[in-house]
């Protein structure tokens, strides 16, 4: 469950529309479909990426404008993908690559290192030893857990675990920091964000399927959700500014009523898959 709602802007520069994709495929397992796009729709939304104007950036990017490093260029837009994915290092990353448009990948080590465990669901995944290959190709690459599990959920030990961990997978692969972080399917909570801080990530990265902003909270930047049903339309929307909510905001009465029944079918259950 993740809170937007439709608002209509103006297009200004403070408004940043962060995109988060998952597969991008044909055929995609029944349990990733519903946020799963066509390589031919993928290819029809880096074109308008392209025309809109906007300047392409990093999460690293934005992540020195909101710690006062430095600014952001005019109008940016950023691209973001979970999980890790077998089309990542190959097809999509070409069609980045093709266009010269950078992003940020951000990798469950649990699915993609050898001998790991996550909570996914079975489906194609690139291998550990590719992240290398998404950097070379111009991705930057950020920590999305070890297991991907709902991490407002965890006991502090647990989390501490998803947090540090994955990032160490990933700094052994690549050889040098890992600074940012996704949160699965974007839960998160005050203690979420406080033992991400400590974990040594720079920013991390929600949901919300809103529009991100100059003045977003480092620890809970907003992303546009890349669902089968959205059109070129709707992407278009979010290019020109509009078409959703702009964080920062408040989490809703909904959202916060959803994490607290979600903690308590842990405690029931155990740890349970995001998504």
């Amino acid at each position: 469950m993740n809170e937007g709602a439709a608002h209509t802007s103006d297009g200004a520069d403070g408004h940043i529309p962060v995109f988060l994709y998952h597969a991008v495929t044909d055929d995609p397992p029944a349990w990733i479909a519903e946020f799963t796009v066509s390589p031919k729709e993928f290819a029809a939304h880096l074109d308008a990426i392209v025309d809109s104007g906007r300047t392409p950036v990093t999460i690293s990017a934005l992540a020195d404008h909101l710690a006062g490093r430095a600014p952001l260029p005019p109008r940016p837009v950023l691209l973001t993908f979970d999980d890790g994915f077998a089309d990542l290092p190959g097809p999509t990353a070409e069609a980045l690559a093709e266009r010269a448009l950078p992003a940020t990948a951000y990798l469950t080590t649990g699915a993609i290192a050898p001998g790991g465990r996550s909570l996914l669901p079975p489906a194609p995944m690139m291998t550990l030893g590719e992240a290398a290959e998404l950097e070379r190709s111009g991705m930057e690459i950020g920590s999305h857990t070890v297991t991907h599990a709902q991490l407002d959920t965890l006991s502090a030990r647990e989390l501490t675990y998803e947090l540090r961990e994955s990032k160490a997978v990933l700094e052994d692969a690549l050889g040098h920091p890992v600074r940012h972080l996704a949160y699965p399917h974007g839960y998160n909570s005050a203690k979420v964000r406080s033992l991400s801080a400590r974990a040594g990530y720079e920013t991390a990265t929600a949901v919300r399927h809103a529009l991100s902003s100059d003045r977003d909270e480092r620890y809970r930047i907003a992303r546009l959700i890349v669902r089968q049903s959205h059109t070129l339309a709707d992407v278009t929307a979010w290019l020109d500014g509009g078409g959703a909510r702009i964080a920062p905001y408040r989490d809703g009465p909904r959202t916060v009523a959803w994490r607290w029944y979600r903690r308590g079918r842990a405690v029931l259950r155990g740890p349970e898959f995001a998504g």
